[in-house]
């Protein structure tokens, strides 16, 4: 089997997600080769062919040039499979890959599984495996569902659009500033929909400042109106690597787990023995929150 995996450039940078493509591909045990969109000056580690395109001519982002490219390359390398990161660039260049080579695409995969691939469903409440029909298939995988791998020297192969295209990328919009940011807090106590209600999330919260972190937050606590979106802990919220990340009736949705599951320690507290988040814990305690949380908060604050 061979992956064709789609390396992404930003702001004159490699971005690190390129490299979860590689451990991607290794737990597949495919043959690899990358395309990259970027810069002579920003190399990724990667042992295998790579195809370069300039970005400074076809633009760091460039549906129409960057599917021209990529396409050039699938003709070259015959891949089985074409892997993009579930990114904003994977989720908008993915499918225009696929509708032009009328094959398959699988979306936000998240595990490998049963000779197919494993997806959320039901709003990530439940996981399904599927299989593509086709012999080439377009995939996008979840960022932080696969351990990071790189090492070695690419083949640098140059590549250039042969077309124009009606379409200029002018740059980035910044996001609008965050009351709180969590990639840089070294404690980080996350309220999850175990905690009951909105008015629990001052029992969480205190806890966390007893610590001296920020409070953190699942999406159904968001969804709910309890707590900012700013606090949300995610693939659709913050990721984040403190030093201590105490998760509070979390119970690990793969899309909370991939935006925190680098963290240095982890402690969940949840009713639940078997909850999906005491897979990758270092200490679960298996408690009522809600008598658990005030006592560990008066023991440190003392």
């Amino acid at each position: 089997m061979k992956a064709l995996l789609i390396g992404e450039y930003r702001e004159g940078k490699l971005l690190d997600a390129t490299y979860e493509l590689c451990g991607f591909a290794e737990q597949l045990g495919a043959e690899t080769a990358m395309f990259l969109c970027g810069s002579q000056n920003q190399l990724p580690a990667f042992g295998g062919n790579l195809y370069l395109a300039d970005a400074a001519v076809a633009g760091e982002y460039n549906p129409d040039l960057h599917k021209q490219l990529i396409l050039q390359v699938i003709e070259q390398e015959k891949p089985d499979c074409v892997v993009f990161v579930h990114s904003s660039y994977g989720w908008d260049l993915a499918p225009r890959v696929a509708a032009s080579l009328k094959v398959a695409q699988v979306s936000e995969i998240i595990a490998l599984a049963d000779g197919g691939f494993e997806v959320g469903c039901l709003n990530a409440k439940m996981r399904r495996t599927v299989k593509p029909k086709t012999a080439l298939s377009v995939l996008t995988i979840q960022a932080g569902a696969f351990a990071v791998k790189q090492g070695g020297a690419p083949q640098v192969k140059p590549v250039a659009a042969t077309a124009d295209s009606k379409l200029q990328f002018s740059g980035y919009e910044p996001a609008e500033p965050k009351d709180v940011d969590l990639a840089k807090a070294e404690v980080i106590v996350t309220a999850g929909r175990g905690i009951g209600k909105k008015e629990n999330v001052a029992l969480i919260h205190t806890l966390a400042k007893a610590l001296g972190g920020e409070l953190g937050a699942s999406r159904p606590v968001v969804d709910a109106g309890w707590v900012e979106h700013s606090h949300q802990v995610g693939t659709t919220g913050q990721t984040v690597s403190p030093k201590l990340y105490l998760a509070c009736g979390v119970s690990g949705a793969i899309q909370h787990l991939a935006g925190m599951k680098k963290s240095d320690f982890i402690i969940a507290v949840n009713k639940d023995k078997d909850a999906p988040i005491g897979e990758i814990a270092d200490v679960l305690v298996v408690a009522d929150l809600l008598q658990f949380v005030p006592a560990l908060t008066a023991k440190v604050a003392r």
